[in-house]
């Protein structure tokens, strides 16, 4: 009368973990990330908002990434996105462009201020040395995105 305690007679089914690695969990996390990025990244391109003049020029072509400087509707300069005065525009670029001095700069000016201070923007860069300075302007008949002007 020997019966098996447990149920089982010998050792022949062992347990063995399971060496599959379940990655549904991780593409659900990817997927939700590349959406998220998907829909902020645009946002997050939107400078300062100005109407820019509209011209037939073709677009400049280069790799790297060049400085904007740009001059509001109130005549106000922007390095980038930080307001800067533009006695201390001069010290700032030289400061950024000390590692690479041939860095493109382009100037946005709004298409309702006065060209003479665009000009005055562009002549202070000019006189300072800075010999890649070109001016921004929107392809005639394409439309910024609604509340995303540039």
């Amino acid at each position: 009368m020997g019966a098996a305690v447990g149920g089982r007679k010998g050792h022949s089914k062992r347990f063995r973990p399971m060496a599959e690695i379940n990655v549904t969990p991780m593409v659900d996390v990817m997927l939700v990330l590349l959406v998220i990025f998907m829909v902020t990244a645009p946002l997050m391109t939107a400078g300062v908002q100005i109407d820019l003049p509209k011209t037939d020029a073709a677009p400049i072509k280069g790799d790297d990434q060049p400085l904007s400087v740009t001059v509001d509707a109130h005549g106000k300069v922007w390095l980038q996105e930080t307001e800067v005065a533009l006695e201390d525009l001069v010290a700032r670029l030289k400061a950024v462009t000390a590692q690479k001095p041939d860095t493109r700069i382009f100037i946005r000016g709004d298409k309702t201020i006065d060209y003479g201070r665009v000009m005055e923007v562009m002549g202070t860069l000019g006189a300072a040395g800075f010999s890649k300075v070109a001016l921004v302007t929107e392809i005639k008949g394409s439309e910024p995105p609604k509340g995303k002007r540039r």
